[in-house]
């Protein structure tokens, strides 16, 4: 017969005091053997000498974590991801470009 060690629950308590909300529409990761490093920014269209379309990525937070943290971050994401495709449709990574602005090259 094997044991089941009853578990205990822990509350938890969030503080929010010191949080800070900013929007951001694109992200840049780069990591080291013991970190994973995401910088959270904007994707700003820019002016250039020869009108060509140019983006400037203006970074509003960076966030470092070691990889374990980072593996639960993507397990959390994946699952929430997954709740909202069941509930909306599947999201569209690459939807019809709205006219106006400058694009990346594919």
């Amino acid at each position: 017969m094997a044991d089941n060690p009853q578990q205990q629950q822990v509350r938890l308590n969030i503080d929010e005091s010191k949080m800070h909300t900013t929007y951001a529409n694109t992200i840049r990761t780069s990591t080291t053997g013991d970190e994973v490093v995401l910088d959270f920014g904007i994707n700003l269209p820019v002016p250039t000498p020869d009108n060509s379309p140019a983006l400037m990525f203006s970074v509003g937070s960076r966030v470092v974590m070691n990889w374990r943290g980072a593996k639960r971050l993507a397990i959390s994401l994946g699952q929430v991801i997954r709740q909202f495709e069941e509930r909306n449709g599947e999201i569209q990574l690459n939807p019809p470009q709205q006219s106006g602005g400058p694009r990346l090259a594919e």
